[in-house]
This record gives C-alpha cells, structure tokens and sequence, in this order.
C-alpha cells in the first residue's frame, strides 16, 4: 500500500496510473524522435526515471537501472525502437495506411538483386539521404535501417502480438542484460 495523504493506494493500482499518465505521454507519437540529439532524449530519460523512483518509492539519488529492469519497461531509446520497429511491420502486413508502406523498398523487389543471396533475407532498401541531420532520420530511412538490424526470428513473426513480444525481449537484452 502507498499512502498518498488521505489516500492509501495499493502500489500495482499507483504503478498503473503512473503507466496511464506518464508513461503513455512519453510513447505518444515517439516513432517520430528517432535520432533526436542527445540531451534531448536524456530529458525523456529522466521524467521516465522519475517516474519509476516514484512507484518503487525511490530517492532521486538511487540507481535506477534495476528498477527499470525489474518493471521491464525499456529505456528511452528502445521505446523509440520498439515503436518505430512496430510501424515498419505494420506497414509491410497491411497492418498500417497505404502511404507508410509505400516509402518502404523491400530487397526482393529491387530488380537487379533478386537473384542474390539478400533478397531472401527479408531487407529492406536503404534509401540514400543527403542530409545527416534531417535525411537520415526520415520513417523509411530510420526505419529501413533500423529492420535491419533486427534478428531474423524476431522480422520473420507471424503476429504483430509475436512480433512485438520478441522485439521487446530483444530490446531487452540490449538494454539491460547487455547481449
């Protein structure tokens, strides 16, 4: 239980809220903040921080890496990922409007490459940008690079729900367990 002034709340119910008002602020549209300068995600980090102090009951001068691990919530960043991951398998299952899947290039429709041992390994096109700042961090950039990246087993899933289950189990261990 968590006594709030006149009010005692057990922990699970504040934790929820905390998720509902909070935390669901900061994933809002985050899909857009993929490359965003550094200082400005340490910014998400900290109000992601402290709202984990504040359900685990934290001093603002404790470690929170384990905390955040315990609750499994993922770090700025890979919340970012996990979005942006989300939206590229959306849009290559139908799952998303016609327009988002239409800026994504699959290797295996790129005429020349068909024949080569990529174009069975579920890709995408990179498009090439000119700008670092801007280009780079555009959906079918970010996001083509960022599919990339992922393991086969987690691009191949068959349900969005496996999907993101293994993604975030991926981010997972990227983040906290280090592999």
């Amino acid at each position: 239980m968590l006594a709030m002034g006149w009010l005692t709340v057990p922990v699970s119910v504040y934790q929820t809220l905390i998720v509902l008002l909070v935390v669901s602020r900061l994933d809002y549209g985050n899909s857009a903040l993929v490359g965003i300068p550094a200082n400005l995600s340490r910014h998400l980090q900290s109000v992601l921080n402290a709202a984990a102090r504040s359900v685990a009951g934290l001093r603002c001068s404790d470690h929170i890496t384990n905390t955040l691990a315990s609750f499994h919530w993922l770090r700025v960043s890979e919340r970012i990922q996990f979005k942006l991951a989300t939206l590229i398998y959306r849009s290559l299952h139908g799952l998303a409007p016609q327009y988002l899947a239409d800026d994504l290039c699959c290797v295996t429709d790129i005429p020349g490459r068909r024949r080569l041992r990529s174009a069975s390994s579920f890709q995408l096109e990179v498009p090439r940008t000119r700008l670092v700042t801007v280009g780079d961090r555009t959906y079918s950039a970010a996001g083509s690079r960022l599919w990339n990246s992922l393991p086969r087993d987690v691009i191949e899933c068959q349900t969005l729900a496996a999907f993101r289950r293994k993604l975030k189990h991926f981010l997972f261990s990227l983040s906290f367990l280090g592999h």
